[in-house]
């Protein structure tokens, strides 16, 4: 498993395993303690594994928690997902940035999103399941939305958006986002 650094967002990875493609399909080690560890992430850190299902064009985030914030180690299991993170975190030298991907389930890249980072994706086939290790317990009181438009940020969204959830319909605009953050 190859762990490069994202350039644009300081502590984010990309942890690319090898898959091993025959007749028969591929095999891919998702995830490995030790290369995590080398890498400086605790895997016994993590303390959810969650999994979302979306058709295609569907929007989910920006999403990211106040307080301790959440890390998360992200993976598109199956499909493909335009995937986004934001750095939001005040003394980090990348904030205010943003980085996109493309997680396809050919290739089981995960993505590690430091905690202070916003993160979402669309769904660019249908379906895109979507399979996330979190750091901490989910708390929804600590849940902040930001507008996957916001102008600040202008990411190119491939698709035409086809559903959001109503949190994400009523997500902040960036500015006012940060605000809760700080």
């Amino acid at each position: 498993m190859n762990v490069s650094e994202v350039a644009r967002i300081t502590g984010a990875l990309l942890f690319r395993p090898t898959p091993h493609a025959d007749e028969r399909g591929f095999f891919s080690r998702t995830f490995d303690a030790e290369v995590a560890r080398e890498a400086g992430i605790d895997p016994a850190g993590f303390a959810q594994d969650s999994l979302s299902r979306s058709v295609r064009g569907v929007v989910r985030g920006l999403h990211v928690r106040r307080g301790a914030g959440e890390a998360k180690l992200v993976r598109c299991s199956y499909g493909s997902i335009f995937d986004v993170i934001v750095d939001l975190r005040p003394m980090s030298p990348t904030y205010g940035n943003w980085e996109s991907f493309e997680l396809r389930d050919a290739e089981q890249v995960s993505l590690y999103v430091p905690a202070g980072c916003a993160h979402g994706f669309q769904a660019l086939t249908d379906p895109a399941d979507v399979s996330y290790r979190i750091d901490r317990p989910h708390d929804p009181s600590e849940d902040v939305s930001i507008a996957f438009d916001d102008p600040e940020l202008a990411i190119p969204w491939p698709l035409p958006v086809t559903t959001m959830s109503q949190r994400d319909q009523r997500a902040l605009p960036l500015a006012d986002a940060a605000k809760l953050l700080q």
